[in-house]
């Protein structure tokens, strides 16, 4: 492995595992690809092998320097052929046994060569073929490091390009990188999805419930039906320990600001993502929806059912429902101006990065906080914050505890879904020139952090502790908006 050149060289004499194995590790395989299958050896011994690994294969590649010695065995299988061909075997007097009795031609990387030499040396032979007439298809194997070298390659006649060493050295992404510079290269407009807008209106009301809930958790914090259940006012509670309010006022808030976030990255999903017709927006929005409505069933847990919450989850389904059907075909992929490997990509490697982990973060911790919610409610700082423990609130009103726990079993729901926007659209939506993106992580981020870690500061609950995980994800994020920020918003290749 050569770090420098960032080329890794294979050998040719490298010991065989045995066919025997071979054929186990195949048959262990569950592949959605074509498989090709490289044949050495003696002529006899490329027989057999075919003969043994046909019914794995969906083509054979054979080495050049077998044609020029020796007839290859075309006849033992029906699959297509493909004769590999290094820089240096290259020989133009070959082409007619070649279009004669195989399919196509494999150009090889040469051991010892650099990205930059094997592209050269692919783009002379390919524009040698193509001024030969030359009609079966062509694969190119390496000189690909850059998303700009594949389409070099594409553009000079190559029908399909594999990656080696480049696909180690500028990460496993490379692949999706090319794929978006051809959709951005083909520069087709997507006309307007239906459908778009029921999921805009879902992400709305979200947005709007979020910003009542704020108004109530700063002000009443506990409303009359919550009052009827306890049958119990606010001012009686407030009397026997007034920290009690403030402790569900700090949930109520930190759910407030979930769902804003969260309802801000619906509507900015459906607006600039589902209406124009990228899938992964659709799927994104569908995954955080589909368990923010599961997110109910926790509530039975603890014998409260928050019918309020019931009402705001029959106003949002059929918004819900009408975006998802309408939109099931969707079937758009993203673009990128992303070409090179340059300092701007790779630092948005670092943001990338840091928003799939704090994404990642927020489905942990949303799962975490709904067990704890149908489970034990408080955790140590939380009955430190209180000045009492829990067996103490249950004597004092036993439906004290259910209100609490419906409370964090809804924000665990909550984080859990605005985790799944987050960790979808880190890992799907950092192309390059995407301002959007930023934009919906950027202000979508406000609500939440500050709601969250604002209220604490409010009350008085400042556990170094207990806010650690929110300190985290709040580093997280900062570091992901400035090491994206000149990505998303550089338009031009550099």
């Amino acid at each position: 492995m050569d770090y420098k050149n960032q080329t890794i060289d294979i050998s040719d004499s490298s010991e065989s595992i045995g066919i025997e194995n071979v054929i186990e590790k195949l048959q262990k395989l569950k592949l959605s690809l074509p498989l090709f299958i490289r044949v050495t050896g003696a002529r006899q011994e490329q027989v057999e092998l075919m003969e043994k690994l046909d019914r794995f294969a969906d083509a054979f590649i054979f080495p050049y320097d077998k044609l020029k010695t020796e007839q290859l065995p075309t006849r033992i299988s029906r699959k297509p052929i493909y004769v590999a061909i290094n820089p240096t075997q290259f020989d133009v007097a070959f082409l007619s046994l070649i279009k004669a009795k195989y399919s196509g031609i494999i150009l090889d990387e040469k051991n010892g060569c650099t990205h930059s030499e094997t592209l050269i040396n692919h783009q002379n032979i390919l524009a040698t073929l193509k001024s030969q007439n030359f009609n079966l298809p062509v694969i190119t194997v390496g000189g690909v490091i850059n998303p700009e070298d594949a389409l070099l390659l594409l553009e000079n006649g190559a029908d399909l390009v594999l990656l080696s060493s480049g696909y180690v050295f500028a990460g496993p992404g490379l692949p999706k990188r090319i794929k978006e510079a051809q959709v951005e290269q083909l520069g087709t407009e997507n006309s307007e999805v239906v459908g778009w807008k029921s999921y805009w209106l879902f992400g709305f009301s979200i947005l709007i419930g979020g910003l009542i809930t704020l108004l109530l958790s700063m002000t009443t914090i506990i409303l009359p039906y919550d009052e009827f259940f306890l049958e119990m006012t606010r001012g009686t509670i407030e009397d026997f320990n007034e920290r009690i309010l403030y402790f569900m006022a700090h949930d109520r808030m930190t759910l407030a600001g979930t769902m804003i976030s969260g309802g801000f990255l619906y509507v900015v999903l459906a607006n600039y993502g589902v209406k124009n017709g990228l899938r992964w927006a659709k799927q994104a929005i569908d995954a955080a929806a589909i368990v923010g409505f599961l997110g109910i069933l926790l509530f039975i847990g603890y014998g409260y059912f928050d019918w309020l919450h019931l009402l705001f989850w029959i106003i949002l389904l059929p918004f819900y429902l009408n975006g998802f059907f309408q939109t099931r075909n969707l079937r758009g992929t993203p673009s990128s101006t992303n070409r090179k490997n340059h300092l701007t990509w790779k630092k948005s490697l670092i943001g990338q990065f840091s928003f799939v982990v704090l994404g990642f973060s927020f489905v942990i911790g949303g799962i975490t906080i709904s067990y704890i919610g149908v489970s034990n409610v408080f955790v140590t700082t939380d009955l430190l914050y209180l000045c009492m423990p829990a067996d103490m609130l249950s004597e004092f009103n036993s439906r004290l505890i259910p209100v609490i726990a419906h409370d964090r079993a809804g924000f665990g729901s909550a984080l859990l879904s605005v985790g799944l926007l987050v960790l979808m659209t880190a890992l799907w939506g950092f192309q390059q020139g995407n301002r959007w993106v930023w934009w919906a992580l950027f202000i979508g981020g406000i609500p939440a952090f500050a709601s969250g870690i604002a209220i604490h500061f409010i009350i008085g609950y400042t556990s170094f502790v207990h806010l650690l995980p929110a300190y985290f994800a709040l580093v997280l994020y900062v570091t992901g908006l400035i090491f994206s920020y000149s990505y998303f918003h550089l338009k031009q290749n550099k």
